[in-house]
This record gives structure tokens, sequence and C-alpha cells, in this order.
């Protein structure tokens, strides 16, 4: 799973980042234009029970990868070509936006601000469906590509971004093929000061996001990143004399989940035990591609345990014994927390 942390510069973007991942990349005037980049584990207490009964040598969590994109340094500013390959490249984006004074004393306004970068994105979209409707009306084509262009061409000149547009099954692959950006799963995050860490972000941004289906949080940044760069165990401590119950990563995680409609599944043995994500509503042979690719082209049947069960059972042989072990095809659809074993031949 990729995430790209994008938005204006000054907004504490890369701060952020730090606080996500513990690095401690250049942050301010001193930082380089080029993005910076960093993963987290996903923590996932089912693989730490799973990895205490199997004892592999090697036990693998989810991972969280994330692109810190220079943003324009003034609205308006447009976005340039590595900036634009790096959004579409992300699964999803992440738009940190401004909820502090900033240092010309300027009072923050994140709506106006999502509006704008919003704007930013929709331009890049539209210029790329102009320039391909120009070519198809050329060739006086006239299939599903062609409509479904046009009809994103009303919807990016209404304002609207392509994430909020309804698609036939049809369409999907056509939008999928250009990486539109505006396309992509969003979550804003305002950068509050300290004394907002504990709030909720202000109704009126929460309910500009969802008018454009974008999901809202808030964190205090540099508080974050200061908990982030402390020994583990003095982290709970600091959290607590905030009033905070957890850090950003813990609330970041959920969010990126939730807003790719994430599930995880594993996979089990004495040589490693590992999680790894699919979509949910996602097919055993998808899931299995995600292992690897083999296994998807050459996929016959998932062996599946139900974790609830293995659990209460105590062991893979228990499971069999019981007859609670399911053998399914091709249309099973995965569901979070199975166990898969994936049986394949290329």
């Amino acid at each position: 799973m990729k995430a790209a942390l994008v938005g204006y510069a000054q907004t504490g973007k890369t701060t952020l980042f730090n606080a996500l991942t513990g690095q401690a990349a250049t942050t301010g005037a001193g930082r380089q234009d080029k993005p910076n980049l960093g993963v987290i584990k996903v923590p996932d207490p089912r693989v730490d029970k799973l990895s205490a009964i199997y004892k592999p040598k090697k036990t693998v969590y989810a991972e969280l990868r994330f692109v810190d994109v220079p943003g324009p340094r003034t609205k308006g500013g447009g976005l340039d070509g590595p900036t634009l390959q790096s959004l579409r490249e992300a699964e999803a984006l992440a738009v940190v936006l401004r909820g502090f004074e900033g240092s010309d004393g300027s009072e923050p306004n994140p709506v106006r601000e999502l509006d704008d970068f919003e704007a930013e994105l929709l331009i890049n979209d539209q210029i790329v469906v102009e320039k391909r409707l120009e070519r198809l009306h050329k060739e006086h084509a006239l299939g599903i590509e062609t409509e479904t262009l046009e009809a994103c061409l009303a919807w990016l000149s209404e304002g609207r971004p392509l994430r909020t547009m309804p698609l036939r099954v049809e369409q999907e692959p056509v939008i999928a093929s250009y990486g539109f950006v505006s396309r992509r799963p969003m979550l804003a995050v305002l950068n509050v000061p300290e004394e907002k860490s504990t709030q909720q972000p202000p109704s009126g941004l929460v309910q500009a996001g969802a008018a454009r289906s974008v999901e809202v949080m808030s964190v205090c940044a540099a508080i974050e990143a200061e908990i982030a760069a402390l020994p583990v165990h003095e982290q709970g401590e600091f959290l607590d004399s905030l009033g905070l119950s957890e850090p950003a990563s813990a609330r970041f995680i959920r969010h990126a989940y939730a807003l790719l409609d994430y599930i995880s599944f594993f996979t089990v043995g004495p040589d490693e035990v590992r999680a790894w994500t699919t979509r949910r509503g996602d097919r055993a042979p998808h899931a299995a591609g995600r292992v690897h690719s083999d296994m998807e082209r050459g996929f016959i049947r998932a062996e599946v345990m139900k974790l609830d069960e293995f659990f209460a059972l105590g062991s893979e042989q228990r499971v069999k014994e019981q007859g609670k072990l399911r053998v399914e095809g091709k249309n099973y659809v995965v569901e979070d927390g199975d166990i898969l074993n994936f049986r394949f031949n290329v």
C-alpha cells in the first residue's frame, strides 16, 4: 500500500512524514525538491498471535509506504512532471492542510486550501482528457473510450473530482488506464497547533471534504514527530500527558485502510507468518496475485481457515480434524482475517 503526502509548501508535510515514519527528513526551506520515501509496519495483534503459535523463522507485517512529495510553493503554481508521476504511482493521496498561524501571521483557511489543491488535480486531469479526446475525434472514434472521456470532461468542467463520478462496470478499465490524479482516494490531514491536538476537525472542513468524498483527520505534526523520535517505552507516557490514546501513525493507518477499503489475510507456516492486504470484495485468485503473480495465473483452489476457528481450536491439525478447513474455488470472496493457502500450477 502506497500513500503520497501532498499539499502546499509550509503546511508541515515533511514534519508529518517524520511523525509517521520516525525519520528525520529535513523540513522547511532547507529541504531539497525531491521526494522523501519511508515505510511503516502495520501493527496487527493477529499476526503476533499467529507467530506465537507457529514460531516461524520470520514474521512479516503488512506495510504502508509513504512518499513525501514536494508541493507547489504558491497556489496556482501547478504540479510539475515528477510530482504528478509520484501522485499517479500512489494508491491514495493525503493532502496536508495548514491549521496553524502562518509565518506571516496569516490565519489558516483549510477549506480554501483544499479547494485550491483539488483544483490543481482537476486541471491536470482535464488537460489529459482534452488531449486524448482531440486525437479520438480526429480518428472519428465513437467507442466506450470516447464516451467515457467525454463524460469525464463534463464532470471535471463542473469542478468535480473524478473520485466522485459514478461509472458503469465497462467504464472502469478505461478510467484505470489513465491514472487520473483526481480519481485517487484522498484523506485531508489538518495540521494543527499543540493546543488543538485533541480536538476534532472543524465541521466546515468535514463538510467540504464530504462533498468531495474526502475523509478528514487532525494531527499536531510537530508533537507527533517528537513522539515518534522517543524510545518506544516512553511514547505511551508522552501520549497520555497530551490526552492522546494512540500515535498519529495508528490513526493514519486506520483511515488509509478505510479509504482504500482494504482488508488483511494471512499466510502461515514454520518458515513465515505474513500479513497481506487486498481490497474488500476481491476474489481468491486476485488475493493469490498479491502473494505472487504465478499464483493468480495458475490458481487452482484456496484452502481457507477462519481466524476465530483457528484460534479456538489452537492448531492447523485440529482445524482439519474438526472439518473446518475449507476448500474454495475461483469465486470465493476473501474475508478479513482469512488464513489462506493457495494451490496453483504454472
